[in-house]
């Protein structure tokens, strides 16, 4: 694992500066102490980090959780009750992973997956405008369309015109300068520049800027444009951050509700994460989602047990881990002992960090999320795959992360059953040679109910006085509905003078009596190799 460690300790730094502005909005987001979120991000990196089968995932608290934590804090009367039910959330996780349902995470389609991650991109970038220019009433990593600020996605924007801070926008124009020219130039010169990424540059001057700027009147950056991390005054303060569940509220129903809620969906979100993380890692590694599943369940026990968010995979700092160069899950962890650390020693020196810097960082992730030539290329593939793509994009951007693929999933499905309709046969060599319309309908391999209707059609659209060739040689599967089908067909075809003669690998049969009987003859499942 430390064999990566040149390329898995820049990454880990970057991710750092990723994961601590959303580790903090998502808990001001979602109603909790600011330190749950740090809490999520340290147990998500260590934890999580170590015991997962990911390689580049990263592992924190989920702006997609936000609003469910919210609602849950109040209906369950308290931040501890509430804990309770994270704990209760990581044990049915464990249970999820036991079970194997890890699986679920593979049937989503490329074209949704990529469409995630397109939309994700775009929406970093759109939320993050308003950081940019120094605008910041709300917090980092709330990603849903309607905000905890009562505003949308678009009109946080067009406020941000009447409230521009003209310090933090110039560092992040500064620091979004020094991450075009890390990134495009200097990190091909020398070793030097790899090792030391651009985000931590960006990060160090926005730091000098705010010093140096305290006293300048117009260009100073106030206290609401920077980082706040909570600043503990000894140890016993600082352990005074941390909560612990109340157990004596496992008999509220509403409790084990929040639980199995938190359990779906952080694991749904998880999955999704994972399929998408694996697109986008180039040395194609495959994450086992099944121990994902008991890893994130173990996070999710132990941040409930001390104060923290749930955790879930998240696609922002997995990507920012994979744009950094980061090869093994050492990055992930060592981010997580980054969080921890800093705020022990430095969370004053945290507290001086604008905004607007972290803001410039998620551009660059955002962009390289969301390249506009992606577009491009998912319209050459077809409509089959460019709708369920947009549809998945638009609604991730006018939704939530959840809901939006949810609706490219549906059209994909849609998109499914119109390919299964298309393409359950193939068709015909017509020859009129002899007399009557001779016609071959070759079934594909497998042939499901799916495909009834194109069948159905087919076969009531044959003109009488026709010769039918049936083959079956390549039918793997044949539906029993299918052969229902065909079975009632022969029925009718003496009617219309319709011959059918029936091609498999047993040899050829004219005109069978019933094809239920026939098909009972072959092995298991309807196959068509005897």
């Amino acid at each position: 694992m430390f064999k990566n460690l040149k390329s898995d300790l820049p990454a880990s730094i970057v991710v750092f500066f990723v994961a601590l502005p959303l580790c903090l909005g998502i808990a001001l987001a979602s109603g909790a102490p600011l330190f749950s979120g740090v809490i999520a991000g340290i147990i998500g990196g260590i934890v999580v980090g170590g015991l997962s089968g990911s390689k580049i995932g990263v592992s924190g608290p989920a702006a997609g959780l936000a609003a469910i934590v919210l609602t849950a804090i109040g209906a369950l009367g308290g931040y501890q009750n509430f804990l309770l039910a994270v704990v209760l959330g990581g044990i049915i996780q464990i249970v999820f992973g036991v079970l194997k349902a890890g699986i679920i995470g593979y049937y989503f389609p490329s074209s949704v997956i990529k469409g995630m991650l397109t939309g994700i991109g775009i929406i970093i970038i759109l939320k993050q405008i308003p950081h940019f220019f120094g605008y910041d009433p709300d917090p980092e990593g709330d990603f849903a369309f309607f905000q905890v600020d009562g505003q949308n996605t678009f009109s946080e924007i067009i406020e941000t015109v009447n409230n521009i801070s003209p310090g933090a926008t110039l560092i992040a124009f500064v620091a979004l300068g020094i991450l075009l020219l890390w990134d495009k130039v200097l990190s091909k010169k020398g070793k030097i520049f790899k090792l030391i990424q651009g985000p931590l540059v960006a990060v160090a001057a926005g730091i000098v800027f705010y010093i140096l700027s305290k006293d300048s009147g117009s260009l100073s950056i106030s206290s609401d444009h920077l980082v706040s991390v909570p600043i503990p005054i000894d140890a016993a303060s600082f352990f005074g951050q941390f909560s612990f569940p109340n157990f004596s509220a496992i008999t509220n129903p509403q409790v084990w509700i929040t639980a199995f809620t938190i359990a779906l969906v952080a694991s749904l979100e998880t999955l999704l994460c994972v399929e998408a993380t694996d697109k986008l890692d180039p040395d194609k590694n495959v994450t086992p989602t099944n121990r994902e599943l008991l890893a994130q369940g173990t996070g999710n026990i132990i941040s409930g047990m001390i104060g923290g968010l749930p955790i879930t995979q998240v696609i922002v700092r997995s990507s920012a881990n994979i744009q950094s160069g980061g090869k093994s899950k050492l990055s992930a962890i060592i981010h997580g002992f980054f969080l921890l650390i800093s705020v022990i020693l430095i969370p004053r020196l945290l507290n001086m960090i604008p905004l607007s810097v972290l803001a410039a960082i998620l551009f660059i992730v955002g962009f390289k999320l969301a390249k506009p030539s992606l577009f491009k290329k998912m319209y050459a593939m077809g409509w089959k795959q460019f709708i369920p793509f947009t549809v998945t994009v638009v609604g991730i951007i006018f939704t939530d992360l959840l809901i939006g693929i949810g609706l490219g999933l549906a059209v994909g499905i849609i998109v499914i059953l119109i390919k299964s309709y298309q393409n359950s046969h193939f068709l015909h060599i017509e020859d009129k040679s002899n007399g009557k319309h001779r016609i071959k309908m070759t079934l594909a391999e497998e042939v499901t109910f799916f495909n009834k209707g194109a069948i159905l059609k087919e076969l009531d659209s044959l003109p009488r006085d026709t010769y039918l060739e049936l083959d079956v040689r390549k039918t793997r599967y044949l539906d029993n509905d299918i052969i229902e089908i065909l079975d009632d067909f022969a029925f009718k075809a003496k009617e219309r003078d319709i011959d059918i003669q029936l091609i498999s690998e047993r040899g050829i049969l004219e005109n069978p009596e019933s094809f239920i009987e026939f098909f009972k003859l072959r092995p298991k499942e309807n196959e068509a190799k005897s």
